[in-house]
């Protein structure tokens, strides 16, 4: 039912969404580690676990795309101008960086957070999945390191 999801919103589709399994409630795991299969059809039971569910949303979630595009735009205008020649001391070059990079550092600082999470709902079920994730966590981390240090190099051009 949409109206139970906190996040649904007008003009949104209806998506059938399975419950996040509580310990003590029906849908808990059928055998160990295995949440019950029982809803799934035949061709799907006993294939790994393909996702899990998010039960908290990231604050900016819902503006991801709303604030990562002007970043992705105004990216594109700055690369674009160093590729025709212009330098790191050029005012064009400058104000995208300027206007994207703190754009750029909120939406991958929520992304971040929302892989860890992920990460950590997949340990239990399946460990490689957590870790994968883990090391993507990495991945963002160090991203974030390379655009301050992209606006560093810019600024002090």
């Amino acid at each position: 039912m949409p109206m139970d999801d906190e996040r649904w919103e007008p003009g949104m589709p209806v998506l059938d969404r399975q419950p996040v399994a509580d310990a003590g409630t029906a849908a808990a795991p059928a055998r160990p580690g295995r949440p019950d299969e029982s809803h799934l059809p035949p061709s799907l039971r006993g294939l790994p676990q393909r996702s899990v569910p998010e039960t908290k949303p990231t604050p900016l979630q819902k503006h991801f795309v709303l604030l990562s595009a002007p970043a992705l735009v105004l990216g594109a205008i700055a690369i674009t101008a160093l590729e025709l020649g212009a330098g790191f001391d050029s005012l064009l070059v400058k104000v995208c960086v300027l206007l994207a990079a703190p754009l750029l550092l909120v939406t991958t600082a929520d992304a971040t957070l929302r892989i860890w999470r992920s990460a950590w709902a997949w340990m239990p079920v399946d460990r490689g999945r957590g870790l994968f994730r883990l090391a993507w966590v990495v991945v963002s981390l160090v991203f974030l390191a390379l655009i301050v240090l992209a606006v560093v190099l810019v600024v002090g051009a």
